[in-house]
């Protein structure tokens, strides 16, 4: 059974949408730093409205223990959707309480509100199956169909994910088709040279990828915080920088079998070693089997690729047809230790194929460095979820509206 769209839900003007969106944002001051993910459920919530519904949003933000916490209100967001939707958004100050129950029935056609955080309930997230059916009972009592439309939490089986989708007429949004066209061009037949860049902070994070993708890539490049447990693979003291030493064996393993397969894994030849961690911290460009030589010896970080190797991860990112990048090469966060991460991002532009940035701390990285998501060819919603459809995991938001890996 192939994915079913919202086509398949009929004609909707008047019926009660539920609307499973992935709004969880960054807050900083009760502000919204980075709206990609708002601006991400448009096209789905727009097709809604125009087609005469009354759309009930859902969503999580944060991770509160299963009850109220203000720092988590979805307030901020409701405010943010108004702006970019052009039009009123009611918001409901519960989930599926009387609130949620006013500012649905209160709802005309081409209307939407938005219900408060679902993880203030526990049953959302609850490992106890019947309890994630009993909350999504209560959900499902708002609308006549759902629709799943982020991305981001399709790997969950939690209960407006899975359960109400089981409950109601459902069908994936706009968004989701979307990601799963991308992803399906990045392990299927992918144009070549294909090229692989994976940054953050550990190989374990990493590791299903690197499996399943080192037989369909021509070149993996490897940055971030991960860079030293390879570096360490091969021998290399790396001083304070983080290390996975548990990882060892299971990177030489790699390294082997991408020689094997003719696949060229590029690993850093320089890194910027810091006196600690910092903006104001010490630093200096050290070569990669010389991490150790730095002013600050055995204590010494390595918080980001040096510019040798920058270079190098951009020349072969621009001489490639496809390209997905996921993790930063370097604390972007940190002004000193950002120029990786931004040569990387630099190249992505360029690239004259497809150039997917994979979601998570990547999408954050981009954003906050200047660069607008039309630069690249897509931006993933998904983090964790982009990365275990390409590791070809089971994804049970996907499976239970008709898809099949």
């Amino acid at each position: 059974m192939p994915l079913r769209t919202i086509e398949s839900l009929g004609p909707l003007a008047g019926k009660k949408v539920i609307v499973r969106c992935d709004l969880n944002v960054p807050l900083k001051d009760g502000q919204i730093t980075d709206d990609g993910r708002i601006r991400a459920s448009l096209p789905t919530l727009n097709a809604l409205i125009y087609a005469g519904a009354r759309v009930v949003v859902i969503s999580h933000l944060g991770r509160p223990d299963g009850a109220p916490d203000a720092k988590y209100s979805l307030a901020p967001v409701a405010q943010r959707l108004c702006e970019l939707l052009g039009k009123g958004v009611t918001f409901a100050a519960d989930t599926v309480g009387s609130a949620a129950r006013e500012a649905v029935d209160e709802l005309a056609d081409g209307d939407v509100a938005l219900l408060e955080n679902l993880r203030f309930n526990a049953g959302e997230t609850a490992k106890d199956a019947g309890e994630r059916r009993a909350f999504a009972e209560r959900l499902a009592a708002f609308g006549d169909a759902f629709v799943s439309d982020g991305f981001g939490v399709v790997h969950r089986k939690q209960a407006s994910v899975y359960e109400l989708a089981e409950l109601l007429p459902s069908a994936a949004g706009t968004l989701i088709v979307t990601e799963l066209d991308v992803l399906d061009r990045l392990t299927e037949s992918p144009k070549k040279p294909y090229t692989v860049v994976l940054g953050g902070s550990k190989v374990s994070d990493k590791l299903g990828v690197i499996a399943h993708l080192l037989p369909r890539v021509d070149s993996l490049l490897i940055g971030g915080g991960m860079l030293f447990t390879f570096l360490a693979a091969q021998g290399h003291a790396v001083g304070g920088s983080l290390l996975e030493g548990d990882q060892l064996d299971t990177v030489r393993g790699y390294l082997a079998k991408a020689d094997e397969l003719g696949v060229e894994i590029v690993l850093p030849t320089d890194v910027v070693v810091a006196s600690k961690f910092g903006a104001d911290a010490e630093h200096e460009v050290r070569s990669s089997n010389d991490i150790e030589g730095s002013p600050w010896g055995a204590s010494g970080l390595g918080l980001d690729i040096g510019p040798e190797t920058a270079a190098r991860f951009a020349e072969v990112i621009r001489a490639s047809e496809t390209v997905f990048w996921n993790g930063p090469m370097g604390v972007f966060e940190l002004a000193p230790f950002a120029a990786g991460t931004k040569t990387v991002a630099t190249a992505l532009t360029a690239v004259t194929g497809l150039s997917v940035v994979g979601g998570g701390d990547s999408a954050a990285a981009v954003r906050a460095l200047g660069f607008r998501d039309d630069q690249f060819g897509h931006i993933s919603t998904g983090g964790g979820a982009s990365l275990e459809f390409l590791e070809g995991k089971s994804l049970p938001g996907l499976e239970v509206l008709g898809w099949q890996a």
